[in-house]
């Protein structure tokens, strides 16, 4: 038996199932958004990119943690 995926990540597949992109493309847009802090990240990808709060959150929150080591 697995280990579900806990965490910002458990939301993954149904991002990439919802939206039709890949989450490392997701990944790549924050990261070549100007923008920096959390929550400017998930407005931007709510009214940019029509993501739900949750899927936002979950994407920037992730990718921050990378980015700082975490």
């Amino acid at each position: 038996m697995t280990d579900a995926v806990k965490g910002p990540a458990g939301y993954f597949p149904s991002i990439e199932k919802k939206y039709g992109r890949p989450v490392a493309e997701w990944k790549e847009l924050i990261r070549s958004s100007p923008l920096t802090r959390h929550g400017e990240l998930v407005t931007w990808l709510k009214t940019e990119h029509a993501l739900g709060h949750g899927h936002a959150n979950a994407l920037v929150a992730h990718t921050l943690a990378e980015d700082n080591g975490r």
